[in-house]
């Protein structure tokens, strides 16, 4: 207790320099931890996907459809539990910026691959029901003030026209990394509306949804699949839904490597600024240091002080900034909720927020420490002449 009393008397004892050095280390790492919850938010949508689910589309490209028939003969294929199907529907909510994922969906056959939407039997049913129905996610319908019964209206891009639903449930993540800002509704409305504009076939479908009996065989399954309609005039490409969401995560690789790269970047500029604040500390007590190991104080003792004080102050400033993050975290997800449906501060980013504040008071106090714990009685004493 002693030590510790003397370490926090030493490093307030010039208070405005350990005050500004305090600040730089809170906004240094409540940065960190922010740019590394932008990391793992963008990988978000790869961590929730389940090995036990293929996505199955036009080997083309995402943008050319298969054929709706297809799902029946996916069905029979060994290792094969269940078929949805999915359109991606990308309508306007009032203004442009509005922007939320939007799904035509088989209603029965797609909730039940995905058991992570939590909904009300009864809510769920409903939906079944009703083919103006939709459903939506918690903070989806959060955002707007959106209830049970309410109307959503939107203008349809690449299926045009004015479109409205009725919010028949709102669906709950089963867990935090779950995504609650998407929005379900009919397929075979969609393909009605198709049907009865163009007066063409609309039996076409965006990609499909496959469960799989065995995860292990993912690789094998998908196989069979492609294989089946390999040579036909809409060839498949099936991929495990962890390696589908990382082809979209793939296309901004250089941003996320820039992310991070800055995150490492701020954690070395706190350290300079903290090596420059333990250097001039030392400077300044030459006198002190010199005539403790004058009374006989061990060099070793005197480089631990500068050490622990050096730490102390990392871990006060830095414990501060990691505090911070959460508020930070909290209103930056608000504000990007859409591009960021999850967006949580994670264990991982904080206990490298602890490491970098352990690692930033250490290098620090380290050339200091070392050479205090070298410097010769007589210079030392002959610092203050």
């Amino acid at each position: 207790m002693f030590i510790f009393r003397l370490l926090l008397k030493n490093a307030f004892r010039h208070r405005l320099r350990t005050a500004l050095t305090m600040v730089g280390l809170v906004v240094a790492i409540s940065a960190f931890g922010l740019l590394r919850t932008i990391v793992d938010a963008w990988y978000a949508g790869v961590d929730a996907s389940s090995s036990a689910r293929l996505v199955t589309r036009s080997s083309i490209s995402l943008t050319f459809p298969l054929p709706l028939n297809y799902a029946e003969q996916i069905r029979v294929v060994e290792g094969v539990k269940g078929v949805s199907w999915a359109n991606w529907f990308g309508g306007v909510y009032i203004r442009e910026r509005n922007f939320f994922v939007q799904f035509a969906v088989d209603p029965p056959s797609y909730l039940a691959l995905y058991p992570e939407f939590v909904l009300n039997e009864d809510d769920k049913q409903a939906f079944f029901r009703d083919r103006q129905g939709c459903i939506v996610g918690r903070k989806l319908a959060q955002k707007y003030g959106w209830k049970l019964g309410d109307t959503i209206a939107l203008r349809g891009t690449i299926y045009p026209g004015n479109w409205r639903f009725t919010i028949r449930g709102i669906y709950e993540g089963i867990d935090a990394k779950t995504d609650e800002q998407q929005m379900l509704f009919h397929w075979k409305r969609l393909a009605e509306s198709i049907r009865a504009r163009a007066g063409r076939n609309a039996d076409f479908v965006g990609v499909y949804m496959v469960g799989l009996r065995d995860a292990n065989q993912a690789a094998e399954v998908a196989q069979r699949i492609d294989a089946l309609f390999k040579n036909s005039l809409a060839e498949t490409l099936s991929e495990t839904e962890k390696a589908f969401q990382l082809s979209f995560v793939s296309m901004s690789e250089a941003i996320l490597v820039a992310v991070q790269a800055v995150s490492f970047i701020i954690i070395v500029i706190i350290m300079v600024v903290m090596a420059n604040t333990m250097t001039m500390t030392a400077r300044e007590r030459l006198a002190e240091y010199a005539t403790m190991k004058a009374l006989g104080f061990a060099p070793g003792f005197i480089s631990k002080l500068l050490l622990g004080e050096s730490l102390l102050i990392a871990l006060i400033g830095g414990g501060i900034g990691v505090a911070l993050t959460f508020p930070l975290a909290k209103a930056f997800g608000g504000n990007l909720a859409t591009l960021f449906p999850v967006f949580q501060v994670s264990g991982t980013t904080v206990m490298y927020q602890v490491l970098a504040c352990v690692v930033v008071g250490g290098v620090a106090a380290a050339w200091p420490a070392w050479k205090m714990s070298r410097i010769e009685i007589v210079q030392g004493l002959s610092h203050v002449a």
